[in-house]
């Protein structure tokens, strides 16, 4: 008999006050609990119960080591439901990110890890403001921008851009902006989810960032309007480089101004900080951290 089999069967008896009434919960014979348990004492040097013909009850070591026993066989309870759960993840995973980049790139891999592992579910929260994790129950996070100091555990997986747009017919007929002091004299389209002040946007050249008055004739608060603006050659727009990707690889729209665009912004996979990492928590942080660093490359 095992040592972990032996505090088993100490605790089951010292919870039921019952050498008899354990051996019924453990399918064992009386004879067997009570050799375990005589055998438990022996190698501790120590007696563990009292008994009598009518009770048993808990010495004060007894007491003492029940409860460091009680951890012992929960955390092993743990790591063996840690193992069957790698090897069959199931529950529920709280994911969340911004809604245009989670559409694009999060809700995916979400679609993949669901397909892979049928016993899970997964709560998508697609949002443009931040969230705590802790406070919302989240599991996992992804962040674009810089972060602040946090209990998260963050994993940098990429970087997008700021940037400035154009449709091929818009620049051949009103011609290419080469400095960003030529956006004066072009139509432009603010989206105030990029630029918080429509008609001021801000550029960077010889490590120097400066801010260039722009005559916004159209003003939107959403990329997507921004961004079908710009494809129908209403004028320059500026949005974060993975909402136009698409329609410049179709030869929709252009990208202009490149030597001027401000730093790099972070893409970072969050999860709460802790020793302990569920399964499908770790599982879902190693395919997003993979499948995000493949398309936008670590910075």
């Amino acid at each position: 008999m095992d040592r972990l089999d032996t505090w088993t069967i100490f605790v089951a008896v010292a919870e039921r006050c019952s050498f008899a009434d354990a051996a019924r919960h453990l399918g064992r014979s009386p004879a067997a609990v009570t050799r375990a348990v005589a055998a438990l004492e022996h190698h501790l040097s120590t007696r563990l119960l009292n008994r009598t013909t009518r009770s048993v009850a808990l010495t004060d070591a007894g007491a003492r080591y029940l409860d460091g026993c009680r951890r012992l066989l929960s955390e092993f309870e743990e790591l063996e439901a840690e193992a069957t759960e790698r090897r069959r993840p199931r529950g529920l995973l709280n994911v969340t990110a911004p809604v245009m980049f989670g559409r694009l790139h999060v809700l995916p891999i979400v679609r993949d890890f669901l397909a892979q592992y049928p016993e899970v579910d997964v709560r998508l929260l697609l949002l443009d403001r931040v969230v705590s994790l802790i406070d919302e129950g989240l599991d996992v996070g992804v962040r674009l921008g810089h972060l602040p100091d946090s209990s998260l555990r963050a994993i940098r997986v990429g970087h997008i851009r700021r940037a400035v747009y154009a449709s091929p017919g818009y620049l051949a007929r009103q011609g290419t902006p080469q400095t960003p002091q030529d956006l004066g004299n072009h139509e432009c389209i603010a989206c105030s989810a990029v630029t918080v002040i429509p008609d001021r946007w801000t550029f960077e050249h010889a490590q120097r960032s400066f801010a260039v008055a722009v005559r916004p004739r159209l003003i939107v608060n959403t990329t997507d309007a921004a961004i079908d603006a710009a494809v129908a050659g209403q004028g320059l727009t500026c949005v974060l480089s993975y909402q136009a990707e698409d329609h410049v690889a179709a030869g929709r729209l252009q990208r202009v101004l490149i030597a001027y665009e401000p730093p790099s912004i972070p893409i970072h996979v969050l999860h709460p900080a802790g020793r302990y990492l569920s399964p499908k928590v770790r599982l879902f942080v190693d395919d997003a951290t993979m499948a995000i660093r493949q398309k936008f490359g670590a910075a």
